[in-house]
């Protein structure tokens, strides 16, 4: 059975070929009344437009883009699920890509996506002004996700890394803690970077004669548990460690019962993400709350709120705070 037409709609409908493209499309021109005869005949008929059709009408793919840096994980499970919410609720569809492998694969990503998106969300440590110069039509809308990039014509929304990282830091140290370890994410990471700056500022205010005691890590649980192992046979050892991710530290906790010890016990863990898994580990793990759903739809927001603008304006840069989530593992309640 041939798959029905325009010109069939039109012919149920008793209307011009062009009026059912205005009706379906939302242009103007049309009727209510007219309007409905036409999507009810439509329906009727089973008619679905054909979507390349509708962009060369419309100028619009109703797609916006996601590049993350990698897809696995808790973190971008939920990421890409409020980004997702919000999109459903504009009505719009999610093409989503990864850059995990260098910058070349992210310039390929971005470059696959030009065409068939409306606007894009970028999450990359590979991305700097010079690659947005480089990959991205001027005119398309972008909102950059914890990023660096200022002034680059382009939003931005990043999370409040440094607070947090110094908030939890400094409830370490009201807990009774001055030794205090710190595991670090991926040495070119925006995140990382700002959560380390974070550590080292509240140690230099609330514990300036305390050893610095940092750790490298991925943001992978098996970095939490190497780092672990290594903490468990320090002497001394830290009494508490800060990791930069939920995810390392549900791997450090993996390590310090394999190595006997007890947490909070011997020694007091916190991470950063309050990632879903988070309050189910034992012990449920103190952390630094990204609203990481929330993230996401404010994101996909933004990015709405650019396509509906019919001229292009100063780009804006926002900044989402955080909370200390505390949980057994720092062996303290809240301060």
């Amino acid at each position: 059975m041939a798959a029905t037409t325009i010109k069939d709609v039109a012919r149920e409908a008793k209307v011009s070929v062009a009026s059912v493209s205005r009706a379906m499309n939302g242009g103007s021109g049309v009727t209510a009344e007219t309007s409905l005869r036409i999507r009810q005949a439509a329906e009727r008929l089973q008619y679905i437009p054909h979507a390349a059709a509708r962009m060369l009408i419309t100028r619009r793919t109703r797609t916006v883009g996601a590049l993350l840096p990698d897809l696995y994980g808790e973190f971008f499970s939920e990421l890409i699920r409020g980004i997702d919410l919000a999109a459903r609720a504009h009505g719009l569809h999610l093409l989503v890509s990864s850059s995990h492998d260098g910058v070349e694969e992210a310039a390929a990503a971005v470059r696959s996506m030009q065409g068939r998106v409306d606007g894009l969300l970028i999450l990359s440590e590979r991305v700097d002004a010079a690659f947005l110069r480089a990959n991205l039509p001027r005119d398309l809308p972008v909102v950059l996700l914890n990023s660096p990039v200022r002034n680059s014509g382009h939003a931005v929304l990043n999370v409040d890394n440094r607070g947090g990282a110094f908030a939890m830091v400094r409830h370490l140290i009201q807990a009774g803690h001055r030794n205090i370890a710190f595991i670090s994410g991926p040495a070119g990471n925006f995140d990382s970077r700002q959560r380390l700056k974070g550590y080292r500022a509240a140690m230099a205010r609330y514990a300036p004669d305390a050893p610095l005691t940092v750790l490298d890590g991925d943001f992978i649980e098996e970095s939490g548990y190497r780092a672990g192992l290594q903490l468990a046979a320090m002497t001394p050892r830290p009494t508490a460690v800060f990791a930069a991710n939920d995810m390392m530290a549900v791997g450090c906790l993996a390590a310090f019962k394999e190595a006997g010890l007890r947490v909070p016990e011997d020694i007091a863990v916190a991470g950063f993400d309050d990632i879903p898994i988070a309050r189910y580990v034992n012990p449920p793990l103190t952390t630094v709350r990204v609203r990481i759903v929330d993230l996401g739809r404010s994101a996909l927001e933004q990015l709405a709120e650019l396509l509906q603008r019919p001229e292009p304006s100063s780009a804006s840069a926002q900044t989402l705070g955080c909370e200390i989530v505390v949980r057994d593992s720092c062996g303290a309640s809240v301060t």
